[in-house]
């Protein structure tokens, strides 16, 4: 087999240095409690704590840490997993919300609704890995309960024609913060406006807790919320085309499919598929989803890594209604920018390890650290050191769980049959797969018992597509679309294999044209090519740029209100 050429996508090793962030970017002093905020653009760099490290941050970095300790299989950080435990399993208050403890960087200490969409699943996690854990199950319950008793329940509609009683649950929460002291102040609100669509984000976890323990509260609040966001809230046109936050509508429409397919309800079903959609042609085929539609001029978008997380769990949903299709998008924007948008080098990056951590600011190796973080705004072609959110809190807590889905659909068994959906290298219980993409076309099946092989086929494939059996010629039988190698004996190595060549094809992406070349499945370069950390550098003949500190152009970005934040009145 000839040395690589190209760079081939490992999951393995984004999960490990995702773990080495989740593990290094937290604060020791208050039992590791995360740093949203990384200003690797600042000289020296800094990480500050803000309110939302303990507010959704320890639920979503609780999932992330699992997630990619699942993956690797590993006992390394254990401890820090157990730290977010315990920080999710404190600072509770009336009505079940889960507030903030007092930092002496936090302001007016409330719940936020959104906030409650990232802390539930947390706890589902908890559950799920350990159902006998009675306190993870009770805040679960508690919240849930809470919730649906603050919800305004609209069950008149009163028009100018008389009063019609409505025919199913539709509840909206009267705001979108709840004060610790003082509950629902209607004179306060997080200024972020789309309540309908911010508040819907915990439709997922609110489904999967009903899965979980048959908690029917949790079912009647998500399809209350599900009616109210579809319905009354009017966010969405007969199109399923919204105005506003990506990262929101693509976590709703994971839950509403969800929702669906718990409930038998195809509409439900049909919503989310309609968003996603809408969301997809917003994007880049390659998995570059813009932040916000229709807020700013498409130019003005950069890639929130929580988008390409709610796209690659969406999808994951259609794909389970009966939607194949959507494979496709799960393998182009998994392999692509979800892993593209992982910062790997820091050699711009100015540390001064001298400077003691105090008032909330750590600068700490900030270099070293900041490696394995998830960008909250990249360009289709970089990832710019100049915007303040070039690493985000919020992405390194999303992305693994995108990695995770994508690691444990790749290959499956079912039925008494290895199923590859997905190019991957991967060893299973039942079997041993490698790949040879972005090289070759080549993807490789040794069954470790006696089975059916099947091998998912892309239209990336092309129409030559050819089989073999212990290096003998074999035709599989194409079953939908599926390459079906019929029973293989233990030991036995099944190949599928197709042409394949460097295409560039012009795409319009961010109200740009660029010239994406692609091999199979992996994007390999794309021109004009960006500034700063620059992406799809994946052709390993080649020398890569890596910016220096000279390269950086330090924009006043530097001076944003992170580090004004991090000196907050107590």
């Amino acid at each position: 087999m000839p040395n690589p050429k190209y760079e081939k996508f490992e999951p393995l090793k984004n999960a490990q240095l995702v773990l080495g962030y989740l593990t290094s970017m937290v604060d020791e002093k208050y039992d590791n409690l995360p740093y949203w905020l990384v200003l690797p653009h600042k000289r020296p760099a800094e990480a500050a704590h803000c309110r939302v490290d303990d507010a959704e941050l320890v639920g979503s970095w609780y999932e992330a840490i699992d997630a990619v300790r699942k993956m690797l299989k590993t006992e390394e950080g254990a401890a820090v997993q157990q730290s977010f435990y315990r920080h999710v399993l404190k600072s509770w208050g009336e009505h079940g919300l889960r507030f903030h403890e007092h930092y002496p960087w936090t302001h007016t200490n409330h719940s936020s609704f959104h906030e409650m969409g990232y802390i539930l699943p947390a706890l589902n996690r908890m559950v799920e890995n350990n159902p006998g854990d009675k306190e993870a199950d009770k805040r679960a319950s508690e919240l849930i309960r809470g919730m649906r008793a603050l919800v305004i329940e609209r069950k008149v509609r009163t028009f100018w024609s008389g009063d019609y009683q409505e025919q199913e649950p539709i509840y909206e929460f009267p705001n979108d913060v709840y004060l610790e002291d003082g509950g629902f102040d209607l004179t306060r609100h997080t200024g972020r406006g789309e309540q309908a669509i911010r508040n819907a984000i915990i439709l997922h976890a609110l489904v999967r807790r009903y899965e979980i323990a048959g908690d029917e509260v949790a079912l009647d609040l998500a399809m209350g919320i599900a009616n109210h966001l579809l319905g009354a809230s009017r966010y969405f046109n007969y199109k399923m085309e919204f105005f506003g936050h990506v990262h929101s509508a693509g976590w709703a429409a994971s839950g509403l499919v969800r929702l669906g397919r718990a409930t038998g309800s195809e509409r439900y079903i049909h919503a989310g598929k309609g968003i996603y959609d809408y969301i997809r042609s917003l994007s880049s085929s390659f998995g570059w989803v813009p932040e916000y539609a229709q807020w700013h001029p498409m130019h003005e978008e950069h890639c929130e890594t929580c988008c390409i997380k709610d796209m690659i769990e969406c999808a994951n949903e259609l794909i389970l209604a009966g939607y194949e299709e959507y494979w496709n998008d799960m393998t182009l924007f998994a392999r692509n920018q979800l892993v593209e948008n992982q910062v790997k080098v820091s050699s711009y990056v100015v540390t001064d390890n001298t400077l003691p951590d105090n008032n909330g600011i750590t600068y700490r190796e900030l270099d070293k650290r900041m490696i394995g973080g998830f960008t909250g705004g990249s360009l289709v072609n970089s990832i710019s050191l100049s915007k303040f959110r070039s690493i985000a809190g919020c992405c390194v807590g999303m992305a693994p769980v995108a990695l995770e889905i994508v690691w444990d659909r790749s290959v499956e068994y079912k039925n008494g049959k290895v199923i590859v959906n997905m190019p991957i290298d991967k060893e299973t219980e039942q079997a041993s797969v490698t790949m040879d993409y972005p090289d070759r076309g080549y993807i490789s099946v040794t069954p470790k018992q006696n089975c059916d092989v099947a091998i998912r086929v892309y239209p990336w494939m092309g129409g030559d597509i050819r089989g073999t059996m212990n290096g003998l010629a074999y035709d599989p039988s194409i079953e939908g679309s599926l390459a079906v190698f019929r029973n293989v004996q233990a030991g036995t190595t099944v190949e599928l294999q197709h042409p394949i060549e460097t295409v560039v094809i012009k795409e319009t992406a961010r109200d740009e044209e660029y010239s994406v070349s692609w091999r199979g499945c992996d994007v390999i370069d794309i021109f004009p090519r960006g500034e700063h950390l620059r992406l799809y550098q994946r052709d390993l003949s080649l020398p890569k740029y890596y910016p220096s500190v000279e390269d950086v152009q330090y924009s006043g970005a530097a001076n944003y209100g992170p580090t004004q934040q991090s000196q907050n009145k107590k």
